[in-house]
């Protein structure tokens, strides 16, 4: 693991490159590292569950905004700074807590 103090290239700097880099902001430093290999690790019952849900929620919010109509009704619902997208996963779960 690399870590980077004042370099006005990599200050701020997140995310990855490609599938080998990895920048992580800890305070005011950049850290490098390599991209994890994730290939061995099982996700659990609850997490399967929990991804299974999101997967469900993006499919509602992605048939909103590609629907015209749904997404003009859509657009007067949101707040300021809010997005369509966003804000029918918001109410995709709201709407399965009431179900629960």
């Amino acid at each position: 693991m690399a870590r980077v103090q004042k370099n006005a290239v990599l200050k701020g700097l997140s995310g990855q490159l490609g599938k080998q880099l990895v920048f992580k902001q800890y305070g005011n430093k950049t850290v490098v590292s390599r991209f994890p290999d994730m290939s061995k690790i099982k996700p659990g019952k609850l997490q399967q569950q929990k991804r299974s849900l999101f997967s469900e929620a993006v499919a509602y919010a992605r048939a909103i905004i590609n629907d015209p109509v749904l997404k003009k009704k859509y657009q007067t619902k949101v707040k300021r700074g809010q997005t369509v997208y966003h804000y029918a996963i918001q109410e995709f779960y709201k709407k399965q807590k009431q179900v629960k």
